[in-house]
């Protein structure tokens, strides 16, 4: 038990005691709220009492025997010794002046051999003889050493006469017990921080008896015992509290007098006394707030209700709420509670309740918002919009649920069921999903019902999904091959769903990244920005680098992280590790991809969980860990992923799992396929979707190089021909179709290309090529060291199997033994000059002293001079001991 140390209660209790015994008479009413102490401090008075040498009397009221006569009187004459004190054997005999008399004389002549302290508890509970007989015993005992203690609450008043008549006697004293100020929770809690006493201030409010029941709570934080100490508390504040304490804790927020009375059907000053009541126990919240205190305390008070009671309490509650003008949210949390979705006000009442929680990122309690409000729907086209806000809700944090979410919608749409304010917004919703042809077939069905209804176009239903194609200005496009979708035509609009993935098509491409990036510096994650932020990173990837897009494409997933959006991790996430691939960083893409899957929810299936699959499974297929990635590919899938451009995807990732097994014809197959449908979606872009690359190199593995030659030239007369990376990877599969000479050209070339590209994998795969064409040139040193460049890439980037290719069985050590260092001294490095570096990293990369020289506009002499001021720098014989890993910062971006 918590030690009693109030210093000014216990020195009036010690005066009050001395002067007892030194024959004064003494009168103590012992006032305050429940939990606060009284009976604590009746049992402090006695034990004080008895250590003097006095006769202790103890007696208690309650409020189921305040109908008995006599109790309280009873028991305070069983503790007497016996036959001391007489007891009326009637409530008649009680009234006769010679009974009240009797009792007088027998207390004085028990303090003639000792002083006599009565004790007696719960005195607004003592039954009305019993009391009339302590009234009595105050007044005749005035010039004798007897002391009354007397416990009452200040809320309860049913026995006014005794109060009063009390109050007039001149030796009372009235003594008025306090909660708890957080000084003293910490004073007695010694071995406590002061921010713990201060948490358990707070829970407590200060009431000794809560404070009591949170350190039998593991941790002091409020559990079993103290959810059992507020019932018992509100139990013993009057037979009305219970009650009002339901009310109290159904309104919450809205816990006013005038609504406690309204909703539990009592007076307003009975419940204005019930709420002082509570306020002084301190389970009431601070002043400015209304409700219980503590939501444990809320928690057990609406546990301890009958069900059905407490549904119709929220109901009304609701009802109260918006006539109050309370906020929506309020209005719609006691709908919710009470599960009720019957009012003809409620369907509004909770769309836009969820709207404001999902503002706030509380995810579960929009989306439980919106299942009411779907049961609240008149209609399939109201139930079709709330499935697809819903739907927006969870998929900050569980892709799979928000795709099935639209799965009702869609099958209305099918049926014909849904009128155009419910199609446009899913076609809205399915787009962004990246689920193309189900968008495309619902804009069908919107174009023929307004041209059923004689409407006009009516816009773009497309518009709002995303703020980045308006604000970057740029131009939406339609598929280019086999022209718009149907849907699309008939609608009169000039957008295809996949539009919203396309890439930018103004002639200034750098000028759409610029505008990208500008954009992602100002933009905050937030519900409505996903969309457009994961579109200005895929412009920024694909149109201006991975390394300049994946510290943004990181930033936004670390965003996502910290909210514990795991729908949007999934998102941003994915492009990070897509960045990483793009970069020839295998083991990140691979651990970026593999810990967003992780984080999502485990159940159903999902068509961008499948795309993040893909790349996990293409970095696993580069790193030949080949059984990972046949895992990863055999998850199951959603069937909406093959009209979708997720889809894609993982069909590249599983073409290129085939050709790595052996299996052309199957990853030619999921190649064309790939082809087929960026083609008809208007999405034919060799910078994200290099098909043709792919079903080349699946042709030459098959034989067939005349068709793989026109894939590749077909590729190179593309918009984005000129990019290095996809100029780099064309050209190195082509160099395999032409005689030495040229080969070795053209893999010099994609040698440059690549580097500039910062793709090390491709970049790895080239210089492997290029060595191997040297080796054949009769070229062995040039050949060595473009190897050992291209082993200690494929190393860096995780790549073991092209690196056993490589140089099978080669170790670090036959690298350092072959006299180059994989990591040059800084300071050795820092000496170079801009020039220098230039001419040795062309040297790593096996260019002649003829090449160097051509590419840089330079004499070969100068090349020499160069080189022989590198080796001296550098500390080492010749070319051959080049560092593998001088890749100064932008020196490959200006070669």
């Amino acid at each position: 038990m918590l030690p009693f140390r109030r210093a000014e209660e216990l020195s009036l209790l010690e005066a009050l005691l001395d002067g007892c015994a030194e024959g004064n008479a003494g009168l103590l009413l012992v006032e305050g709220a429940v939990g606060c102490g009284k009976s604590e401090f009746l049992e402090t008075a006695a034990a004080h009492a008895e250590n003097r040498g006095a006769l202790v009397l103890r007696a208690g009221g309650s409020a189921a025997e305040r109908g008995r006569a006599l109790g309280v009187l009873r028991r305070l004459a069983a503790d007497a010794p016996p036959g001391a004190l007489p007891v009326p054997s009637s409530p008649d005999e009680a009234e006769d002046p010679l009974a009240l008399r009797d009792l007088a004389v027998a207390v004085r002549e028990l303090s003639t051999t000792a002083p006599v302290v009565i004790c007696v508890d719960d005195l607004h509970h003592v039954d009305e003889p019993s009391g009339r007989h302590l009234l009595h015993l105050a007044h005749a005992t005035r010039r004798a050493p007897v002391l009354l203690v007397l416990a009452a609450s200040p809320h309860e008043h049913h026995d006014p006469l005794l109060r009063t008549e009390l109050l007039r006697l001149p030796h009372f004293v009235r003594l008025r017990l306090r909660r708890l100020t957080p000084d003293a929770v910490h004073a007695l809690l010694p071995g406590r921080t002061e921010a713990e006493a201060t948490l358990l201030h707070d829970a407590s409010g200060g009431n000794p008896l809560l404070l009591r029941a949170l350190l039998q709570d593991p941790q002091g934080r409020p559990g079993d015992a103290y959810a059992q100490a507020v019932l018992a508390c509100l139990h013993r504040c009057g037979p009305a509290t219970p009650e009002l304490a339901g009310a109290i804790a159904v309104l919450d927020g809205l816990a006013t007098p005038a609504h406690l009375a309204r909703l539990s059907g009592t007076a307003e000053t009975t419940a204005a006394r019930a709420l002082t009541a509570l306020e002084d126990a301190g389970l009431l919240a601070p002043a400015g707030r209304h409700g219980l205190r503590h939501p444990a305390a809320r928690a057990a008070v609406l546990d301890g209700m009958d069900p059905a009671a407490r549904s119709a309490l929220h109901t009304e509650a609701a009802r109260l709420a918006r006539a109050a003008g309370a906020p929506d949210t309020e209005v719609a949390g006691q709908l919710l509670a009470a599960r009720d979705s019957h009012p003809e006000w409620a369907l509004p009442v909770l769309r836009s309740a969820a709207d404001l929680h999902a503002a706030e990122g509380d995810t579960d309690r929009a989306a439980a918002l919106l299942r009411l409000a779907h049961e609240a729907c008149p209609d399939a086209t109201s139930r079709a919009e709330v499935d697809i806000r819903l739907g927006a809700v969870l998929g900050r944090t569980d892709p799979a649920a928000a795709e099935q979410r639209l799965a009702a919608p869609l099958a209305a749409a099918t049926a014909g069921q849904l009128g155009p304010r419910a199609l446009a917004p899913l076609a809205r919703a399915l787009a962004a999903q990246g689920r193309v042809d189900e968008s495309a077939d619902v804009l069908e069905r919107l174009a023929a019902d307004g041209a059923r209804r004689g409407a006009g176009p009516g816009g773009d239903p497309l518009d709002g999904l995303s703020a980045f194609p308006r604000w970057a200005g740029l131009r939406r496009r339609t598929p280019v091959e086999s022209g718009p979708h149907p849907a699309v035509r008939s609608a009169g609009t000039t957008v295809h769903p996949a539009a919203l993935w396309a890439l930018p098509v103004e002639a200034e491409e750098g000028a759409a990244a610029r505008s990208a990036e500008l954009f992602l510096r100002g933009a905050t994650l937030a519900e409505g920005t996903v969309e457009p932020v994961a579109q200005a990173l895929r412009t920024l990837l694909h149109l201006d680098g991975a390394a300049r897009s994946l510290p943004w494409c990181e930033e936004f997933a670390h965003q996502a992280a910290r909210r514990g959006a795991t729908g949007w991790l999934a998102v941003f996430a994915g492009l990070t590790a897509e960045a990483r691939l793009r970069l020839g960083d295998l083991t990140g893409a691979a651990e970026t991809a593999d810990g967003a899957l992780r984080a999502a929810p485990a159940r159903g299936t999902s068509v961008l969980l499948s795309a993040l699959a893909g790349t996990l499974a293409r970095a696993y297929t580069a790193m030949g860990r080949l059984e990972e990635a046949a895992a990863v590919l055999t998850r199951p899938a959603p069937a909406e992923h093959a009209g979708g451009v997720h889809g894609l995807a993982y069909l590249r990732a599983r073409g290129h799992h085939a050709l790595a097994t052996s299996r052309f014809h199957a990853a030619l197959g999921d190649f064309l396929d790939i082809g087929r449908h960026a083609k008809l979606w208007g999405l034919d872009r060799p910078r994200v979707l290099p098909w043709r690359a792919d079903a080349a190199e699946a042709l030459l593995r098959l034989g067939e190089a005349h068709r793989a030659e026109r894939f590749l030239a077909d590729q190179l007369t593309t918009r984005d021909a000129d990019d290095p990376w996809v100029r780099g990877t064309s050209l190195r599969l082509r160099a395999s179709m032409r005689g030495p000479g040229e080969r070795q050209a053209m893999l010099a070339r994609a040698v440059d290309d690549l580097q500039r590209s910062g793709d090390k994998y491709e970049l790895a795969r080239a210089m492997a090529d290029f060595g191997q064409a040297l080796r054949e040139a009769g070229e062995p040193a040039r050949a060595a060291m473009v190897q050992r460049k291209a082993w200690h890439l494929a190393k860096t980037c995780g790549a073991d199997a092209l690196r056993e290719r490589i140089l099978p069985g080669h170790t670090e050590d036959d690298t350092d033994q072959a006299g180059g260092t994989g990591t040059p001294a800084a300071g050795l490095v820092a000496s170079l000059s801009e020039s220098e570096r230039r001419v040795a990293l062309l040297a790593v990369h096996g260019h002649t002293n003829r090449e160097i020289a051509k590419k840089l506009y330079i004499t070969v002499s100068t090349v020499e001079q160069h080189l022989t001021r590198v080796y001296r720098k550098l500390n080492i014989p010749g070319r051959q001991a080049l560092p593998v890993d001088l890749d100064p910062a932008g020196v490959a971006e200006r070669v």
